[in-house]
């Protein structure tokens, strides 16, 4: 079973600084990431600054179209005109279907703000508290949606990738 998890850390820079005990873990065999991505918002800046990271993802990895999306639902929506709001807002409803809700939108929003930083991983047949355990700095807060297979599926077919 695949699992988004969301990792909130206190600092800008604190999901950043986590890219290589992941790739540590992930070569231990103790955790299979299928996709990953990084949230950091400095406190000087006015929105945050997203990037996949590549280098860790496996075959199962969703398009950056997936994540550009999420982002853009969860920092953008108050900047968005109205016939894009619309589509996003679609597209949100979509997203309910696979378990991104808006209270999940929600949340994220509001624990990932400026001085802060966030983690977004899916993983498969992950126990989240073996990843917390394993995060340097400690002091990450846990957010997560759980995806089964069905909601997988539905998640590649949102955004037209096929799983491996």
């Amino acid at each position: 079973m695949s699992t988004l998890t969301v990792w909130k850390f206190r600092t800008a820079e604190g999901a950043e600084n986590v890219e290589t005990a992941l790739k540590a873990l992930q070569k231990e065999g103790l955790v299979k990431i299928l996709d990953a991505a990084v949230v950091t918002w400095p406190a000087e800046r006015s929105k945050p600054k997203t990037k996949q990271l590549i280098n860790l993802v496996g075959a199962g990895a969703l398009s950056g179209t997936f994540w550009g999306m999420l982002f853009g639902l969860i920092f953008l929506m108050p900047l968005l005109g109205a016939a894009i709001g619309a589509a996003a807002g679609a597209l949100g409803g979509r997203l309910a279907d696979v378990g991104i809700d808006d209270d999940f939108i929600a949340e994220v929003k509001q624990k990932v703000t400026p001085g802060t930083s966030a983690l977004f991983l899916l993983t498969l047949d992950e126990v989240p508290s073996r990843i917390g355990e394993s995060l340097p700095g400690g002091g990450a807060e846990l957010l997560h949606s759980n995806l089964d297979p069905e909601r997988e599926a539905k998640l590649r077919e949102i955004f037209g990738d096929e799983a491996e």
